[in-house]
């Protein structure tokens, strides 16, 4: 008897979601088919804020954007963490893509989010948040204009009541960068997307191999013990 987890026909990439795969497969569908995981566009295989990302890329896509997309989809399996710090990396990934070609307000709320990203992230030591400012602080200055609005807007409403950014905040980010880029006037929307999905797993996959690494470092014997 066949296990009804596994589908017994190649699925296609396509929009949306679908009920099996003889209906096509969006990108993360195909990506819980390769982990052995049963038949969702929410596998457990892939981080959170990034298989939202591969959603929104996978919808907003042409059909040929979207084919370029199958390559990538073996390299998202096993790219988990539950560190809070990726889902701000990946917020501002999204963001540093649209922001020097989304529409005027688009740029606003997305220079806005890459302040709070900032304010963020100067709380964070290592490597991977410096890069994280740093790309930030640049797609800011992509958008001198839309900086300053934002620079504005942050002092006339305040300091946010609740410090750092949670994962609905960064995974509305993705959703407006990405949406933006899509509806933006260039020509060449497929390849911006392609583009950042592409940074954005290659970030992940640094993560997480970061991550991984420093849990499996032996502990030395003259280190000092914590009481």
């Amino acid at each position: 008897m066949r296990n009804s987890m596994y589908p017994d026909v190649m699925p296609i990439l396509s929009a949306g979601r679908h009920r099996s795969p003889r209906r096509g497969a969006c990108f993360m569908e195909f990506a819980s088919y390769l982990a052995g995981e049963r038949w969702s566009d929410h596998p457990a295989c892939t981080h959170g804020t990034l298989a939202h990302l591969a959603r929104m890329v996978n919808d907003l896509t042409s059909d040929a954007g979207r084919a370029r997309l199958a390559p990538l989809i073996p390299t998202v399996v096993g790219l988990t963490s539950d560190d809070p710090l990726l889902d701000v990396l990946l917020a501002v990934r999204a963001a540093h893509a649209a922001l020097p070609i989304v529409a005027e307000e688009r740029q606003r709320s997305l220079a806005v989010a890459g302040h709070v990203a900032i304010s963020v992230l100067e709380v964070h030591s290592g490597a991977f948040a410096a890069e994280g400012r740093e790309l930030a602080e640049a797609a800011l200055r992509a958008v001198p204009a839309a900086d300053a609005w934002a620079t504005r807007f942050i002092e006339e409403v305040g300091p946010a009541r609740r410090a750092g950014m949670s994962v609905r905040q960064c995974r509305d980010i993705v959703t407006g960068a990405v949406d933006g880029i899509a509806r933006a006037c260039v020509c060449d929307a497929d390849d911006r997307l392609v583009s950042l999905l592409m940074a954005a797993v290659s970030d992940t996959a640094r993560f997480v191999g970061a991550e991984r690494a420093a849990a499996d470092v032996p502990v030395r014997a003259d280190a000092p013990v914590a009481s």
